[in-house]
């Protein structure tokens, strides 16, 4: 599970460059659209990416908990701006397409899709809390967590849904930009208005700024995994060095760095901009999705006291909507060049980072324990 997790952070990184990329060339205006698809830039832009990621890591929550905090409130900002735009023209009646609809939608691939990455994808991320809860100053962190749960859950889902909705405003489904939707609406939005030249290039600029905050967050986490797994010797010892004033894991922060960048190049190989994005999202979050999938299987299959019903039906429900998005997450919801190609890539990232990690884990654990035995 660990494993996965660590995969899904990497993957969601590597694919940050993309969208920095595609949101700088819509600040840019029509004569940065070659910024999108430029491949030179884009790696650029990554190493500048996961460079500054590295030295805020180094430096500790101490710093990187303001760039978390800026990005949450840049998100609400950038969606305020949309819902500014939108909401007019569609009580007008203006819009691309209907933003929300009471029907039952048509029974597709696409849409079964569509709604695993909806249900698994809105709402993963909770268990994210448990990597900082050492750090929580309330002594009772378990309510703490339970808490921010019940307060964050509702607003999660007010944000899919307005934000959503705003996109269709301006956007019909097929023509949405699957890197920066948001931007993609902002822009769409100020047609018109007089000072429309002022708006892409701030909105692009509030949007890298939430994808940094975002990826901040993200390196945060996943550096404490190596770290923790050195502790228990089933990773090289360097990995769990401190840094020694900050105390952070210096050498978790330059390996994840690194894989990070090399992921970055391959997935950028032989495909178009919103392509790469998706490989490498769908990749990652399908490692995610995998340790959900045993997460919400404990409750039912586990041995030992049985948890109350209330809790299995929240599991089976876990598990299916997970296991549905596990399933169709390695088809392409864009066009891409090949389709086969794209469900091969997706798939064999997958399957090799768990065949990897099986085979290390194994061979790990046969030499700690061969250690305990000559101790």
């Amino acid at each position: 599970m660990a494993l996965n997790l660590w995969a899904t952070v990497v993957l969601y990184l590597a694919s940050s460059a993309s969208g920095i990329a595609d949101n700088l060339a819509y600040a840019v205006g029509p004569s940065g659209a070659w910024i999108a698809e430029n491949k030179s830039a884009t790696l650029v832009l990554g190493a500048v990416l996961v460079g500054g990621l590295m030295m805020v890591a180094v430096r500790g929550l101490a710093v990187g908990k303001w760039i978390h905090n800026a990005g949450g409130l840049v998100l609400l900002t950038i969606l305020a701006g949309m819902a500014l735009f939108a909401l007019p023209r569609w009580f007008r009646g203006g819009a691309a397409t209907a933003p929300v609809a009471f029907a039952f939608p048509a029974v597709s691939l696409l849409n079964l899709n569509l709604l695993g990455k909806m249900g698994f994808g809105a709402f993963s991320g909770f268990d994210g809390t448990a990597i900082f809860s050492g750090e929580l100053r309330d002594p009772n962190v378990a309510r703490t967590i339970r808490r921010s749960i019940w307060l964050a859950a509702p607003l999660i889902a007010l944000i899919y849904i307005l934000g959503t909705a705003c996109v269709l405003v301006f956007t019909q489904p097929s023509d949405i930009d699957m890197i920066s939707p948001a931007m993609q609406a902002l822009s769409r939005g100020a047609q018109g208005m007089r000072n429309r030249g002022f708006v892409a290039p701030l909105a692009g600029a509030l949007l890298i700024c939430n994808i940094i905050g975002q990826s901040s967050i993200f390196y945060n986490a996943v550096i404490r995994l190596p770290m923790v797994a050195g502790w228990d010797h089933l990773l090289p010892a360097w990995l769990s060095r401190l840094h020694p004033r900050f105390k952070t894991p210096v050498g978790s922060i330059v390996f994840i760095g690194l894989t990070t960048l090399g992921l970055t190049i391959l997935g950028n190989l032989g495909v178009g901009a919103q392509e790469a994005f998706q490989l490498s999202s769908n990749a990652g979050l399908i490692c995610w999705a995998l340790a959900y999938l045993v997460m919400f299987a404990i409750p039912l299959v586990a041995r030992g006291e049985k948890p109350p019903w209330g809790v299995q039906v929240a599991a089976a429900a876990g598990f299916s909507m997970t296991l549905l998005y596990v399933v169709l997450s390695v088809f392409p919801v864009i066009d891409v060049k090949n389709v086969a190609s794209f469900t091969a890539k997706v798939s064999g990232v997958v399957i090799g980072i768990n065949a990897a990690g099986a085979l290390y884990f194994w061979r790990a654990s046969n030499r700690r324990k061969s250690l305990n035995a000559m101790l």
